[in-house]
């Protein structure tokens, strides 16, 4: 430790002097301690190495040898969490583009690659670097690059553009490169959606997802035509397509379809004919996307709804999924839209097709999800179709023992205010099927439910009340 002390003391120095030989010795000593272990490395950190190497990086940016030093030392030290505040304390994007830039050599750039993705999954230096003109550098590279088909090249064409969608991550860097749309970078960036590179298409479409993270953002792109290069992007990949890019351009179509202005817009121009193409896809990134599109793009549009909730291979491929118990995701969206279909619709003949494609069980299943959400997503589908479709579904909800999971959720304590509500809305509303309402009775709802006429939460407590008396009424 005192060893390290003594190092550290010697290079602030030595910094100032600019003595390079006894810099390099130091910055040796240094590199052996950093490649020793994680809390030396820490040690080190909380000693104040970064704005030291920073500033000699400054200094010495002409001698290569150091220079390669401090790279080594940064490449050891971003990867740590606690190192990214006291880099953005520093001018490091600064120095690190400005090297940037004089580099010609790939295993140069490549070690600067290397410190610059780690440090660029902080906000902070995010901002700095795209302030410091790293996006630029990043859109030179890749049109020297995108026509060569040499390794190093398109190696290098995949780290820069790679670094470029981590860039956007950032809520700040990324408005800064949007400007209102009009950004050359956003621009650039549209420009490599058709582009017959894999790579530039793969990074496009991330790069506009990204750019999709906020309603203003994605109703400037759909008025200004980015569905349908989404679409033209989706259809190159149909057959035996690039997953990777089928994935990053069905992210980018779910996070435009958020805001509710686009939804209509989405509709009519057909996305949701495009993305169905993909149901028959194996891959789960891919089929976790699709649904949740499809789940954005339904959401309060009843026609909509309708139209795929009556889509029978859709229906029986989303019970299918249902039951993906490897891929909790793809599991938990089938779920989600299942229940969505229901819920947006209102519609007869949808409850129909999802009861005939045995879809109730994993709605009843839903409804005891360790989510909330879910949990009472599942419950008002539920309720749909004990009011609109008893008869058709009450076979299936006795079956999936609907009656004792709703006792179960009332009795619970832990289940939420509207758990409880909707769980009540429901069991009034299985009244009217004969077997169900025996089970009902055999299970004392009526206990239950008194009970909770006392509850802290008012719609909880007024729909006990009429509960209790509905079940009185029908005992």
């Amino acid at each position: 430790m005192d060893n390290l002390s003594d190092t550290l003391k010697k290079l602030k120095i030595t910094a100032v002097d600019k003595t390079e030989d006894s810099l390099e010795g130091c910055l040796d000593c240094l590199l052996q301690a950093l490649a020793q272990n994680n809390s030396l490395q820490a040690q080190l950190i909380n000693m104040g190495v970064i704005p030291t190497l920073v500033k000699l990086l400054g200094i010495h940016c002409q001698n290569a040898a150091l220079t390669e030093m401090c790279l080594v030392a940064f490449g050891n030290l971003a990867e740590l969490e606690s190192s990214k505040e006291q880099f953005a304390s520093t001018n490091i994007a600064e120095e690190l583009v400005k090297l940037f830039k004089k580099q010609i050599e790939h295993d140069k750039r490549e070690m600067i690659f290397e410190v610059l993705a780690p440090l660029a999954e902080n906000d902070a230096i995010k901002l700095q670097l795209v302030e410091a003109g790293l996006v630029e550098c990043l859109l030179e590279i890749v049109q020297q690059k995108v026509d060569s088909d040499k390794e190093d090249d398109i190696t290098e064409l995949k780290t820069g553009s790679d670094l470029m969608v981590l860039l956007l991550l950032g809520d700040e860097s990324m408005q800064k490169l949007f400007e209102g749309g009009k950004g050359s970078v956003f621009q650039r960036v549209l420009s490599w959606i058709p582009s017959n590179n894999h790579q530039l298409q793969l990074a496009g479409a991330l790069a506009i997802a990204n750019f999709a993270r906020n309603d203003a953002n994605c109703i400037h792109m759909v008025d200004n035509g980015i569905v349908e290069k989404l679409m033209d992007l989706l259809d190159r990949h149909v057959e035996d397509g690039n997953v990777t890019v089928q994935h990053a351009a069905l992210s980018a179509l779910r996070n435009l379809a958020i805001p509710v202005i686009n939804k209509a817009k989405m509709l009519s121009a057909g996305v949701t004919e495009a993305v169905l193409k993909f149901l028959k896809s194996e891959m789960p990134p891919v089929q976790f996307k699709l649904l949740g599109t499809l789940r954005m793009l339904i959401d309060a549009q009843a026609e909509a709804a309708e139209q795929l909730g009556k889509n029978v291979k859709l229906v029986e491929r989303l019970v299918e999924w249902c039951e993906a118990k490897d891929h909790a995701g793809v599991m938990g969206e089938s779920n989600r839209l299942l229940s969505a279909l229901i819920r947006h619709s209102k519609s007869k003949d949808v409850i129909k097709t999802i009861v005939q494609s045995g879809g109730i069980k994993h709605l009843v299943t839903m409804a005891t999800s360790e989510h909330v959400i879910m949990q009472n997503e599942a419950l008002v589908a539920l309720a749909l179709i004990a009011a609109l479709e008893l008869g058709t579904a009450e076979k299936d909800l006795e079956s999936a023992k609907l009656v004792q999971i709703l006792h179960r959720l009332l009795a619970d304590e832990r289940s939420a205010p509207e758990i409880k509500y909707n769980s009540m809305v429901l069991i009034c509303a299985l009244m009217g099927s004969e077997c169900l309402h025996k089970e009902v009775q055999d299970l004392a709802f009526l206990d239950v439910v008194s009970k909770l006429r006392s509850h802290e939460n008012k719609s909880v407590a007024q729909q006990a009340s009429l509960t209790e008396q509905r079940l009185t009424v029908e005992s």
